[in-house]
Parts: C-alpha cells; sequence; structure tokens
C-alpha cells in the first residue's frame, strides 16, 4: 500500500442518500474537504430512488388518473373512461426522481463534494477501499466517517422472488404491467400506502396482516377511520393471517396459502416485511464496529458509533428509518464530529406521515399513553366536512384531534385524517415546539376558506370540555 496514493479527507460519507448526501453538504458548508461514496452512479438511495419519493409521486399519479378527488365533488366525476397504462403511471415518478437527483448532485458540487462510485469497505477504522466497475481500487483516508448506507427490503424464503410477478417495494417501481389483482403482504406504513395507490386506480387489491388492527401505533379513531376509508376504496383486508406459501408455478397466476387454510389466486404480489440496514458489505469489523439486529449500527444521541471518530445516520441506525429524520440526523453528527453549533441536537417531537388513501399524520401523545403516566387530559376535534374549504373539496370523512393537558391546555398531540393531513400536521408540531396551548390557537387568524381553520374549532371543542377531564 503506498501512503502517498491515498487520498485524504476531512470527512469520507458512505452512502448518497438524504441522510448521506445531507452530511456531505453540512460539512462543505463548514468548509471541509469531504467525500462521498455512493456505490450506484445515481445519487439519492432509497429515499429518491426507490422509497419515499416514487412512492408518493406514484399516490398523486394514481389520484389524478383516477379521478379519486373528484368523486366525492357533488355531481362530478372526472375519472378515467379507460385503463391507466402502465407508463402513463410511471411516467411522472421518473421525472421527478430525475430531477430530484439533479438537485443532489448540484447542492453537492455547491459545497465542493468530491464524489465516488464504487463500494466501499473499511480496511481500518480510518481507510477506506472503493471497488469501482471493472475492478478498479481507490483507497481514502478520513480524520472523520459518516455511514449512511441505508436499509433495503426484506425478503422472507417463503416468497419466490424470481418470478417476475412477485416484488418487494423497490421491485414494485419496476412494474411493466398493470397487475389486475394485487396482493400486498403487510398492513405497515408502505403496504398500505401502496395498496391504497393501486386500489385507486381500480386494481383488486388486497392487503394481508397477522394483526387485526391497521398500524396500532395510531390513534385508535385515526386506525379505524383509515381503515374503512380504505375498504370503501377498494381494498380487502385479510386480518389475523400470514403466508404460509407462495406457489408461482403456474403460468396464469401466482396462489398465496395463508395460516387459515384460505388461498389467494392474484397476477401480482407485492411483499411489505419490513427493511434491513445495507452493513454487510462494510467490513464493518476492521473499523472496530459490531452491528447489531438486521445490521443496525448502534449510536449515541450524536449519532456517534463505538467508534468516536465513526458516524452513522439515517435508515443504518434504525428507527425511525424516515428521510427527513435521516436529513436531520446527518446534521447533527457532522456538526459534532467538528465542534460545530450548526446543529446540536435533534428535537424531541417528529411527526409521521402516511401518504395513504386519504393521508393521515400525527405527532405526540396519543389517549392511551397519557392514561398510562397518568396525566388528565382535553379532547378537541374537528371536522373537515363542518368547515367550508372540507365542504368545497368533498372531504366527508376528514378530522382533526388535538389533545391538551387539562389545567393549562398545553397542546399534548395530534392526530389528523384527510386530505393534505402530513401538511396540516405542521401547524401543530410548531406549537408544541413552542411549548403553546389552546389559546394560541384562538388567538390565531386563518385565512378563510382553509383547513387550516380546523385548529381553531378542535381548539373550541377542547375548551369547552376543559371543565372535565377524560382521563377516565
Amino acid at each position: 500500500m503506498n501512503p502517498e496514493s491515498i487520498q485524504q479527507f476531512d470527512l469520507i460519507v458512505i452512502g448518497g442518500g438524504p441522510a448521506g448526501a445531507s452530511g456531505a453538504a453540512a460539512a462543505g458548508f463548514l468548509g471541509k474537504h469531504v467525500a462521498l461514496v455512493e456505490k450506484t452512479c445515481d445519487l439519492g438511495g432509497a429515499g429518491i430512488n426507490t422509497g419515499t419519493i416514487p412512492s408518493k409521486t406514484l399516490r398523486e399519479t394514481a389520484l389524478a388518473l383516477s379521478g379519486w378527488r373528484s368523486r366525492r365533488l357533488f355531481g362530478v366525476d372526472l375519472s378515467l373512461r379507460r385503463a391507466a397504462t402502465i407508463g402513463e403511471f410511471m411516467g411522472h415518478q421518473q421525472n421527478v426522481i430525475a430531477a430530484e437527483r439533479d438537485r443532489s448532485e448540484a447542492r453537492l458540487a455547491a459545497r465542493g463534494v468530491a464524489r465516488f462510485t464504487g463500494s466501499a469497505s473499511f480496511v481500518d477504522p480510518h481507510l477506506i477501499r472503493i471497488v469501482q466497475a471493472g475492478g478498479t481500487e481507490i483507497l481514502l483516508r478520513g480524520e472523520k466517517i459518516l455511514i449512511a448506507t441505508g436499509s433495503s427490503p426484506l425478503r422472507p424464503a417463503e416468497f419466490c422472488f424470481s418470478d417476475d410477478r412477485v416484488h418487494d417495494s423497490d421491485e414494485i417501481l419496476l412494474l411493466e404491467a398493470m397487475p389486475k389483482k394485487l396482493v400486498v403482504i403487510g398492513g405497515g406504513v408502505i403496504g398500505s400506502e401502496y395498496a391504497g395507490t393501486f386500489a385507486s386506480l381500480g386494481v383488486e387489491t388486497h392487503l394481508v396482516d397477522g394483526r387485526d388492527t391497521l398500524m396500532p401505533f395510531l390513534d385508535p379513531e385515526i386506525s379505524r377511520t383509515l381503515a374503512s376509508a380504505m375498504a370503501e376504496n377498494g381494498v380487502q383486508f385479510h386480518w389475523k393471517e400470514r403466508v404460509t406459501s407462495c406457489d408461482a408455478t403456474k403460468p396464469g397466476e401466482v396462489v398465496l396459502t395463508l395460516s387459515s387454510g384460505a388461498t389467494l389466486s392474484c397476477d401480482g404480489v407485492l411483499v411489505c416485511a419490513g427493511r434491513k440496514s445495507n452493513t454487510d458489505d462494510l467490513n464493518l469489523a476492521a473499523a472496530g464496529i459490531a452491528p447489531g439486529n438486521r445490521g443496525l449500527i448502534p449510536v449515541n444521541g450524536h449519532y456517534q458509533s463505538a467508534v468516536p471518530h465513526i458516524y452513522a445516520a439515517g435508515d443504518v441506525v434504525g428507527p425511525p428509518a424516515l428521510a427527513a429524520t435521516g436529513i436531520e440526523q446527518a446534521r447533527v453528527a457532522v456538526s459534532d464530529a467538528f465542534g460545530s453549533t450548526f446543529k446540536s441536537d435533534l428535537a424531541t417531537l417528529l411527526p409521521t406521515g402516511i401518504y395513504t388513501i386519504p393521508e393521515a399524520s400525527m405527532i405526540g401523545e396519543t389517549e392511551a399513553s397519557l392514561r398510562e403516566k397518568g396525566i388528565e387530559f382535553v379532547v378537541g376535534r374537528a371536522r373537515y366536512c363542518d368547515l367550508p374549504r372540507g365542504e368545497i373539496i368533498g372531504d366527508q370523512t376528514g378530522f382533526l384531534k388535538l389533545i391538551f393537558r387539562q389545567g393549562d391546555m398545553r397542546l399534548l398531540g395530534v392526530h389528523i385524517i384527510g386530505e393534505q393531513a402530513t401538511e396540516l400536521v405542521h401547524v401543530g408540531l410548531i406549537a408544541m415546539l413552542a411549548e403553546a396551548g389552546a389559546e394560541i390557537f384562538n388567538r390565531a387568524c386563518f385565512n378563510y376558506p382553509t383547513l387550516g381553520d380546523l385548529y381553531k374549532y378542535a381548539a373550541y371543542d377542547a375548551l369547552a370540555k376543559s371543565e372535565q377531564p377524560q382521563m377516565y
């Protein structure tokens, strides 16, 4: 090994997804000499290429092609009179992905980040080997290292992924034909989002889950309302079931056998069985790091691993495993690594956004969590259909639920289902970060007619009940 051939950097980032690109750009902003290594030619990781951005874009495309929103307006039906082609369905998300990749490249270039393409692994705690296409090797030495290699879908052994009708959540983006009947395995966030998207296009959609509740981390009212809305939109649920076998030997159909003994025949299967960290090829042992379950890298509150100069952020450190949190984690890691006050910690309040049809979002406490803590609370609700903006857009099922602490009426939880839920939740997020209560919504003047007014009327509802605590 010739030391003169080793390139030196203040920071080496492994992984070019949202967390990695954010960390590299942040270090460049601080004036550091930064290298970013991405295994593929395209930046973006799962966030841009196979997960967050494409799945949400497909959802919007499905809503547009199906006329789903217009169906709720009295006397208006703008739905397609023909089946959507696979090109129409996939075309827009491909354009959005390309544009976001370009934006990511431009941000890194503006910060002077050096880009390397190839498979990275540790030689020692500071030295990284990059194997490029064709076998060429490059050696980089970093004072600090940030691991942001993301995650990949789990592939349970009972499913024959070699068959082109059986997909994981990455492969579903490579569809060459629209299925007539799709079975989604797993009723978590990803499975529920895709089930709603395909059902809105008229695909016969079945969702199989081993539980009896849709996403039980949600507020029960939100969960029940979402399951009911999805069923109304065509999703057929199979609760307390798991797939015991997958037979793809027949040319015309895939046959799934469920734990109850029932069978489902279809021409498309989407398996959403969780994800695992992309750490297998990093040779973490050479760096002195021992990964945990599913390859997760243990870190402290500054996203520092057991090896002080090595940090990790994004899916590779585990829940909440969201693009938004990964971006912020990487900024915290870089700030800590170089002694900057740019971003010292990650907010303790993190919103959850679920892009089902309809959308759902939440932040903070639930009624159940407050009961467990012995905290008295008051709940205020406002329905979309009771506001003019809700009536205008035709949302008959959406509602906002605010949970306040009894006594001082401080806002502790926000739960919402309906159009723009993932946007509206941020009003509550800011109020909670400011430790505000019902009075802030009483004082506020929202544009009329808007969905933002839901906060005012939910607060009014809670204030009217404030003399009657709802702990028991």
